[in-house]
């Protein structure tokens, strides 16, 4: 499921900007379909816009009834009749989503017996400072099984001491739910956390669900603002 909102905030009508020859979104879409892991790849939206520039160009759409605060809002009510297992959600400014970083998000369902894992998600490590500061960055600490402690926007961990050299990890927005738990967020009410940071994951943990995070090397180019674009459309070439 890809959600695709029309007005974004920092880049209104982002996912509509011409990628080469294609809008962002119909870049991601097809890169979601070509890791040929999905029984199905939709984009969800409430955008007619976007829903024909997908569907007249071969691709599954469908519309989104509400008004969502954040994607996996936007998902649970596209699945909440479908007999589906898993829903693994990829952004729709991520046109360079690749194979292996998703299939690894998929792998950790398939060794967890006891059902532990109620979602997974990426994680890249990033050692420049200016995007370890970036608010725009989300990133990610972990514990020593890799299940998520918290989401920030803030650099975390602080370097309050310097002699240390602590790893620093973006958040990349792909997650993979079971859907009991996906169900559940979409049920549950925004606590403060989440509403202060601005980030969606932040009210899994407020709720005790437990996030495996999956590190990844591919750190591919999320599209937010203008700059993003520039630089997709050089990588693109």
């Amino acid at each position: 499921m890809i959600p695709a909102r029309y007005a974004a905030s920092r880049f209104p009508a982002k996912l509509m900007q011409d990628l080469s020859g294609k809008p962002v979104i119909l870049r991601t879409y097809e890169a979601a379909v070509r890791t040929e892991l999905f029984d199905e790849v939709y984009v969800v939206t409430d955008s007619p816009v976007i829903y024909d520039t997908i569907t007249q160009a071969g691709g599954k759409a469908l519309m989104s009834k509400k008004e969502h605060d954040c994607g996996s809002d936007r998902i649970a009510e596209a699945v909440e009749d479908m007999k589906v297992d898993i829903i693994v959600n990829v952004q729709g400014d991520e046109p360079f989503t690749d194979r292996e970083s998703l299939k690894g998000v998929l792998q950790v369902f398939e060794t967890d017996s006891e059902k532990e894992i109620d979602l997974a998600s990426l994680m890249v490590r990033i050692d420049d400072e200016e995007e370890i500061k970036n608010p725009n960055t989300v990133k990610v600490i972990v514990d020593h099984r890799n299940f998520a402690l918290y989401f920030s926007r803030s650099p975390i961990p602080y370097p309050r001491n310097t002699d240390l050299k602590a790893a620093y990890f973006k958040h990349k927005g792909i997650y993979a739910f079971r859907k009991s738990a996906l169900m559940d967020f979409y049920r549950l009410p925004m606590l403060e956390l989440e509403a202060t940071e601005k980030i969606e994951a932040i009210r899994y943990l407020e709720y005790g669900k437990k996030i495996k995070m999956v590190e990844t090397s591919v750190t591919g180019i999320e599209i937010d603002t203008p700059d993003d674009l520039e630089k997709a459309q050089k990588a693109w070439k």
